[in-house]
């Protein structure tokens, strides 16, 4: 059974009205992934266009893939999502994931970085952002690509996380060759749906905003496979989704309120 939420959500970029089917029987966190990915896809659809009327189009094109060598953080409820996806795959397919997934194992490890990137998964606590720059940076001189990139395209384009739909440049594409070095103008999120799942499953399980790397998502997923099975109700879980985006929406119109004060 499902239920439809009509939505009206105002951004700075403008309202997003939707409606969405919503189960409303027992489910896991991950059935609502699909969801939000809607409704932060139209909130940018909302800022893309703003841009665009500004005079700043985004720069990203398909075999662009500069970003696709940076350290992807998914939600807990995201890296549920992606295992299970990988899971519907033919056996080959599967095998050909699980090798791709190895070898970029063994590449983080012999550099060190695969234990730090585990730490990062089971931290205690919430992870500052002063913490992940250092690894971030060591991640991405690597210039180690995506598991699910092959020939510079995504090969899970529809089921690619939150982080990397999120990320749309309106700087010139070569200044994407090193991100470290060069300046770019991302275009304004104000839904970070990663961010969102990740505060719902806190307040779910009581523990920690959980960051996973994507090389190690699928690896963290099996290791909390009964977390995975857990389930609740489909629109209570969707409410909460909204309550949290709702929120960052919120912070969205107090920044710019004091950008114009200043």
């Amino acid at each position: 059974m499902r239920e439809r939420f009509e939505i009206a959500l105002n951004t700075p970029a403008g309202q997003i009205t939707s409606s969405v089917d919503v189960p409303t029987g027992f489910v896991p966190v991950s059935a609502i992934v699909p969801l939000m990915r809607r409704l932060g896809e139209e909130a940018q659809a909302l800022e893309v266009a703003r841009s665009i009327e500004s005079g700043s189009a985004p720069s990203c094109q398909k075999g662009c893939a500069a970003c696709c060598r940076m350290l992807v953080p998914l939600s807990a409820p995201e890296a549920f999502a992606l295992r299970d996806w990988v899971r519907t795959r033919p056996s080959e397919e599967q095998e050909h994931i699980a090798h791709r997934f190895s070898e970029v194992k063994v590449r983080l490890m012999s550099h060190g970085i695969w234990q730090q990137l585990s730490a990062l998964c089971e931290a205690p606590l919430t992870i500052n952002d002063e913490a992940l720059d250092g690894v971030n940076r060591m991640y991405y001189a690597l210039r180690l690509p995506c598991p699910f990139l092959e020939d510079e395209i995504c090969t899970i384009y529809d089921e690619r996380p939150a982080a990397c739909r999120e990320l749309l440049v309106t700087s010139p594409p070569n200044h994407c060759d090193d991100l470290i070095k060069n300046p770019i103008d991302p275009v304004s999120m104000p839904i970070q749906v990663s961010t969102v799942l990740g505060l719902v499953w806190q307040e779910l399980t009581n523990a920690p905003t959980r960051l996973i790397p994507l090389p190690l998502a699928l690896e963290w997923a099996d290791r909390y496979e009964g977390e995975s099975r857990r389930t609740w109700k489909g629109d209570e879980l969707f409410d909460q989704a909204l309550d949290k985006t709702w929120r960052f929406v919120s912070q969205s119109f107090t920044r710019m309120s004091k950008d114009s004060d200043t």
